[in-house]
């Protein structure tokens, strides 16, 4: 069995921050393993711009972006592997994944990152009735049919869901000559970036339906319609408001879930309001020297905050190969998102072994306007933060600093919440 220090599973944005991050701090001997035949994971069919505005301070589009971090990594030397799926891993470190190449091969690590990415809802997660005909479509799915592949999914296209990658697909289909006739969205407010509703909605004409819901799919061989129904405050149809749309296209983008099925077999406790693993300050699960980071933890807007989030995972799995964790008093700290807060990342801190400043990142549940963020450490206000809007859209951050964490020796939880300003 080949033994390395650091093992990724997953060779995308995160995967290639945490290597290098890891190779920068000195550890030598790390190892990718991907399941695509490239690095770079999804941006490779994200050929719009935006991307690096945080880490570049330039705009490039995602193939650029993932470009520069795999060019650093070759620079580096970094071993890979592509085409190989990592079907296990056990409580003790064990990776056991397969390949053309080598078949069914084990590796012992010292440290794995976990950096899988997510994957989109299906239709079958939304219980829509009608039969099962061509033209339905992921949004995820045809963005790469579109971009990578050169196909047209279709012509007269509705799309379900307004997160940004139905928002950015609603603009692509268009400029490759489609009709997006409508975007509707469950929810009363759209889960995307706001820029990505003006930028891919508003500039082109193209209406968003909030608390819409499509409750029928007409066709047997094809899409050839659907019917939107507006929906009550439990997500429920309205009698009365079906509105029908011939069409010949529905793309789904009804969320993203962090692929966490190697994470859950191998004993790794999850966060049931993110779908991924509970991680303390160093990025670590509740399993010694196995770390995870980007869209495995948590689902990201911006892929500038997965690199810099791979980034630390990286360094600290770096730090726990090479015996260099600092020391603890013991004192490990529990954050509660509340009133509004839905989760944080991280889950504890414990302030000895933190960086000087950590960044706690954390969506909210609604649409607050004119409200603030408050800190509280035990029932002590540190912090409040005003804020214009806020919405479940777009990630929220706090930092948090070491020294006056330290001077609270017996705190025992830091409580973050939606206030009024």
């Amino acid at each position: 069995m080949k033994a390395y220090d650091i093992v990724i599973i997953g060779g995308g944005p995160a995967g290639l921050a945490a290597a290098i991050a890891a190779k920068r701090a000195g550890v030598d001997s790390i190892l990718i393993l991907e399941r695509d035949k490239e690095l770079g994971g999804i941006l490779n069919q994200c050929i719009h711009n935006g991307f690096g505005l945080h880490t570049f301070k330039e705009e490039l589009t995602g193939p650029e972006y993932a470009a520069r971090f795999i060019d650093e990594a070759m620079e580096l030397g970094i071993e890979y592997k592509l085409r190989t799926m990592v079907t296990d891993i056990s409580h003790d470190k064990v990776v056991t994944a397969l390949n053309r190449e080598e078949g069914l091969f084990s590796i012992q690590a010292k440290a794995v990152v976990l950096s899988m990415g997510c994957r989109e809802r299906s239709r079958g997660a939304l219980n829509i009735p009608g039969y099962r005909p061509a033209g339905i479509f992921s949004a995820g799915t045809a963005q790469r049919l579109v971009n990578m592949e050169g196909y047209m999914p279709g012509r007269e296209v509705v799309i379900l869901g307004s997160g940004d990658i139905g928002l950015i697909m609603a603009r692509r289909m268009t400029l490759e000559g489609a009709k997006v006739k409508v975007v509707a969205e469950l929810m009363p407010y759209s889960g995307g970036l706001k820029r990505n509703i003006v930028q891919c909605l508003d500039d082109y004409g193209i209406p968003l339906k909030l608390s819409h819901t499509v409750v029928e799919i007409r066709g047997k061989e094809r899409v050839e319609g659907i019917t939107l129904a507006q929906v009550d405050d439990k997500g429920k149809p309205i009698p009365g408001t079906e509105e029908d749309y011939d069409c010949d296209t529905l793309l789904l983008s009804v969320g993203l879930i962090p692929e966490n099925e190697l994470s859950g077999d191998m004993g790794v406790e999850m966060n049931p309001v993110t779908s991924g693993p509970k991680v303390n300050e160093r990025m670590e699960t509740n399993i010694e020297g196995v770390f995870a980071c980007g869209n495995v933890l948590h689902v990201h807007d911006l892929v500038d905050f997965v690199s810099e989030e791979a980034a630390a995972a990286g360094r600290n799995a770096a730090r726990y190969v090479q015996g260099q964790e600092p020391r603890s008093a013991g004192q490990v700290v529990e954050l509660k998102p509340v009133n509004g807060v839905r989760y944080t990342v991280p889950c504890t801190i414990d302030p000895e072994k933190m960086d000087d400043v950590q960044v706690v990142r954390f969506r909210v549940g609604g649409v607050y306007k004119s409200k603030a963020i408050g800190v509280y450490f035990d029932s002590e206000q540190v912090q409040h933060r005003r804020r214009q809007v806020m919405a479940p859209g777009e990630m929220e951050e706090i930092k948090l600093e070491k020294a006056k964490l330290l001077a609270h020796p017996g705190l025992k939880t830091i409580t973050i919440q939606v206030e009024e300003a």
